[in-house]
């Protein structure tokens, strides 16, 4: 079983950043790599597309309004990864002030290394966290 996890802290208010990013079918507003997203199944599968075209599924397997917390599992996906279970997390930090974001997941590689996999989603949840900084400094 493969790791990875990315951590970023933001000069924004926790309650700001889950009310953008705690929203299962939020990922297009602040994920320039998911350019647009479907839910169904009453809201706990959503359909992806990446810029290729590539569809993406996920299942939302556990959700904490106030925790600020979600975990999803990936059900189809061009990724070289089974048993897949990922979670993205807000906590507050500098007294309230601003947040720190945390997305997380463990996976069991298919076809490549351990060290491969890591890499794929490592660079996934960094590259996310920094596209997620970047949409509150454009705003700045």
């Amino acid at each position: 079983m493969a790791t990875a996890k990315a951590t970023i802290d933001l000069k924004v208010p926790a309650d700001e950043v889950w009310a953008l990013i705690g929203g299962f079918d939020s990922l297009p507003d602040w994920l320039p790599y998911i350019p647009n997203s479907k839910v169904t199944d009453g809201g706990r599968v959503r359909h992806l597309n990446n810029p290729n075209g590539q569809t993406i599924v996920e299942r939302l397997e556990n959700y904490d309004l106030h925790a600020r917390t979600y975990s999803y599992s990936i059900v189809q996906a061009p990724f070289p990864v089974t048993g897949y279970l990922a979670t993205i997390t807000v906590t507050p930090n500098d007294g309230d002030k601003g947040s720190r974001v945390e997305w997380s997941g463990h996976f069991t590689p298919k076809g490549v290394t351990d060290e491969e996999a890591h890499k794929l989603f490592q660079g996934i949840f960094s590259d996310g966290l920094k596209a997620l900084a970047s949409h509150y400094s454009a705003k700045q």
